[in-house]
């Protein structure tokens, strides 16, 4: 257990022991370190447990904290203080801000992972060693399907926000030693994939000579055209004699290369491509069909097989089977799910837009009716992205092929920047992309600020390698109110993507990195770093800057983006 961990443990111990408080109590009650700059008057780390516990011990809530007052010390606590109805506020000693910053120092990122096997046996039993009880992350196997865009054409800027939501929970999961397979689902079967082939036959023929027209519904993006130039370069005359399927392939796999091409200048590759055509190919749907009708919830009614899925929440029953014999889009998303799970996965995570919302309560309801825990399915909803330059909106239409394509944005501002931008929003809110304030060199744009802080940190440590200035390995010096601030900023920094793992709010990776280059930025301009004339101030300072500088070195590897040595 590390400095803090330490006092969290000490904490509920004293509150089972002295006030019969059961753990889990303790373990869903709030228990923070106070990294917000507007509020260190109300101490390093406040608590909630007395109002919580109030009502259940039949107490008054300032009266039971003032007792728990009386009985928790610690060696690290300075002090404790009643605020409002009760809440408690912790002042910690100057050897615990030492402890903890040194404990960061020598332990780098391994400090920041939270797992089973990083814990001693009595933090192991406790189950309390972190934020809200620090809920550990047991090792899972753990599927995230995302993007998984129709290979009919370029990704548009949704794809984008989809990609960078799973490639960073996928990178925050691994770094806390989960077990994680990202997975593209390629949709290569079903009536998209006959469109694309019959919409790239016709221009393979209009390149041939052919006075043959594209109908309305078909795909018009300006890629199917200029493939078809190809196309018809290689096979010439002979196009004319191919069956439909050739097109679908040739078409499909261009545009798949063209998909993969454009996620891995973005920073993505994938664990998995997994086709749906491979499903029908070795008969899992039709198996997928018959697990189904196992469970006693479908019946026949005008020829289709329905799901009785109402008898398990849905709006209304589903069909399964149309009258033709054809199965619907639910039967391969079905096999689909039953094939993630015999591959082992203990949790799925899918990554959506805001549209599939139906989607994500009848794969709820799927997996009730195969006797699947809800819980192991997780599904992340997001909502639009919109293109702005010079303040004005950039409309989007893929079928028409009038729209920005990530491929385009990721060349207008680069990898680091294009990521950044589309993390920065929480996922159901939607995200307007400024195209002019990312290409924008200023504090104003969030990730130029990031990488500026960086770039300084370097200059400062190059500045003191020239004058000889050497870094303290550990605090010797009393820390300023500033310092300690920064300690718990970074201290924080594991509760904060131990939390991200869990309830998936990604987008506050971003926002807790560029809070923290401000701080830097700050400190900075009130602090001279280096300073001759105090040679051990220096040294503790530039101690600081170095833990500083590896925060956010780690904060840009989980989000992808790499680090800037010079601007």
């Amino acid at each position: 257990m590390n400095a803090f961990e330490q006092i969290q443990h000490a904490f509920a111990q004293c509150l089972i022991q002295e006030f019969q408080i059961p753990a889990q109590i303790i373990a869903n009650s709030q228990f923070d370190l106070n990294p917000d700059a507007d509020k260190q008057n109300f101490g390093d780390i406040n608590a909630n447990i007395a109002m919580i516990c109030a009502q259940k011990l039949k107490k008054n809530p300032k009266i039971l904290a003032q007792e728990i007052v009386t009985k928790f010390q610690h060696p690290f606590v300075a002090r404790i203080e009643i605020a409002g109805p009760g809440f408690l506020n912790f002042f910690l000693t100057q050897a615990w801000f030492a402890t903890i910053a040194q404990e960061i120092f020598e332990q780098q990122d391994e400090f920041f992972k939270n797992s089973e096997k990083n814990l001693d046996g009595e933090a192991r039993r406790s189950k309390l060693n972190a934020k809200s009880g620090d809920q550990v992350l047991k090792p899972k196997k753990i599927n995230i399907e995302f993007v998984s865009a129709n290979p009919t054409g370029p990704m548009h800027v949704g794809h984008g926000r989809n990609g960078i939501l799973g490639d960073v929970l996928a990178n925050i999961l691994k770094f806390l030693n989960q077990d994680v397979s990202k997975e593209f689902y390629i949709n290569d079967a079903g009536a998209q994939i006959i469109k694309l082939g019959q919409s790239f036959k016709i221009r393979c023929l209009q390149e041939l000579g052919q006075n043959i027209s594209l109908p309305e519904d078909a795909y018009h993006g300006q890629s199917l055209i200029d493939l078809a130039k190809v196309c018809a370069a290689e096979f010439g005359k002979n196009l004319e004699h191919e069956p439909d399927n050739f097109f679908q392939n040739y078409a499909k796999d261009f545009m798949l290369k063209e998909l993969q091409s454009t996620l891995k200048n973005y920073g993505i590759l994938f664990d998995v491509w997994f086709s749906e055509k491979n499903l029908h190919d070795h008969g899992k749907v039709a198996q997928a069909l018959q697990k189904l009708i196992a469970t006693g919830h479908t019946y026949e009614h005008d020829g289709a097989v329905w799901l009785r899925s109402t008898t398990f929440g849905d709006d209304k029953d589903r069909v399964l089977v149309k009258s033709s014999g054809e199965p619907t889009y639910i039967l391969p998303d079905v096999a689909y799910l039953i094939d993630k799970f015999e591959r082992g996965f203990n949790e799925l995570i899918m990554i959506l837009g805001h549209d599939h919302h139906s989607y994500k309560t009848r794969m709820q309801v799927i997996m009730q009716v195969l006797g699947y825990d809800q819980k192991r399915l997780q599904v992340i909803l997001y909502q639009l992205v919109q293109i702005m330059k010079d303040g004005t909106p950039v409309k989007m239409s893929k079928r028409s092929g009038n729209m920005v394509t990530l491929e385009e944005v990721v060349e207008e501002v680069g990898k680091n920047v294009a990521r950044f931008f589309f993390l920065n929003r929480k996922a159901d809110a939607e995200l307007h992309f400024d195209l002019n304030l990312a290409l924008s060199q200023s504090n104003e744009n969030p990730i130029y600020y990031i990488q500026y802080a960086l770039v300084r940190i370097l200059s400062i440590q190059k500045k003191a390698a020239e004058e000889k200035t050497i870094s303290a390995k550990k605090i010797t010096e009393p820390c300023s109110n500033m310092e300690k601030l920064l300690i718990k900023k970074i201290c924080a920094f594991k509760a904060l993507i131990t939390n991200i793992a869990s309830n998936h709010q990604i987008h506050l990776l971003a926002h807790d990195t560029s809070e923290l280059a401000t701080l830097f930025h700050q400190y900075y301009n009130q602090q001279r770093i280096i300073d001759a004339a105090a040679p051990k101030e220096t040294a503790h300072r530039l101690f600081i800057v170095d833990l500083m500088q590896q925060n956010l070195k780690l904060a840009l590897f989980l989000m992808g983006i790499t680090p800037m040595e010079k601007m």
